[in-house]
């Protein structure tokens, strides 16, 4: 269901962009009860009703899942009615009429609204579960009404929630590409040089010091060209692309099970259409 391109990263699933003409988010908060869509995801599966096209549950919450006790978290609207996100543990059963598309499935089945709506709600509820408590002093948060940071009253901090960014780079020199895989990924899966940000670094330092520690080469002519959310937890994927400066590949074996060159027109598997890191490979190699 999701497009073969993406005319720029800002299209990208899991961007807001995909979602701003259904969703309006509004920081949780009382939103009345009434009946309302449902964003309901067990573990990073978005439950949906069965039949074509897919869509999601409206009305109140099913009785199956209301016996449950289940914590829902006010969204905002889905086309002007209330949405609420719910986490459901995994070996939770379906509910009559209702399917599960894994929206971390390379091939989800989900139009791109369904999807990025599912990764919104996955990360709001992430920040929802990892905000109880204040990491000064112990003590128990609360909502910081009309926003979505939480106070912490015995110590008075305030805490918002923890987006981390990431620098994902495409490295390039004439008729090749460096590509890396890591061992959990699917067999033949090779990706791009991807990391976290450290103190006191730009982006595109990041960018240089990841390839540099994980393949053994430099990189020089760092250029941004977009990013895109990622709510697997929580991260932003900022992307560049950069030409190869010298060195031999060095795999860096904690994080990696291969890195090498290869050929432009004899590429492996690589990452599915929805991510950054294939943008990045369909739209910045020549001829591919």
């Amino acid at each position: 269901m999701l497009p073969e391109t993406f005319p720029s990263p800002l299209f990208l699933p899991f961007n807001s962009e995909c979602v701003k003409e259904r969703l309006s988010l509004l920081p949780p908060g009382p939103d009345g009860g009434e009946a309302g869509v449902w964003a309901i995801l067990r573990g990073t599966e978005l439950l949906v009703r069965e039949g074509e096209p897919p869509g999601l549950s409206f009305g109140l919450l099913p009785e199956e899942l209301r016996a449950l006790e289940p914590k829902a978290v006010r969204l905002g609207t889905w086309d002007g009615r209330p949405c609420r996100a719910l986490a459901l543990s995994r070996a939770t059963g379906l509910p009559p009429g209702l399917v599960a598309r894994d929206i971390l499935a390379s091939r989800p089945d989900l139009p791109v609204d369904l999807l990025s709506l599912g990764g919104v709600a996955g990360q709001v509820l992430h920040w929802e579960r990892g905000s109880r408590f204040c990491s000064r002093c112990g003590g128990s948060l609360e909502p910081i009404a009309g926003e979505w940071g939480k106070s912490c009253p015995p110590c008075g901090a305030l805490h918002y929630p923890h987006i981390h960014p990431c620098a994902i780079v495409l490295v390039r020199r004439p008729g090749e590409v460096l590509l890396t895989r890591k061992a959990e990924w699917p067999p033949g899966r090779y990706s791009l040089v991807a990391g976290f940000l450290e103190f006191g670094e730009s982006l595109e330092e990041a960018a240089a010091r990841e390839v540099l520690e994980e393949t053994g080469i430099r990189i020089r002519d760092v250029r941004y060209v977009g990013s895109q959310c990622w709510p697997f937890p929580s991260q932003l994927m900022a992307g560049f692309v950069a030409e190869y400066d010298g060195g031999e590949v060095q795999v860096e074996e904690k994080e990696l099970e291969d890195a090498r060159w290869f050929p432009v027109d004899d590429l492996p598997s690589l990452p599915p259409k929805r991510s950054i890191a294939r943008f990045l490979l369909d739209h910045h190699i020549p001829g591919v």
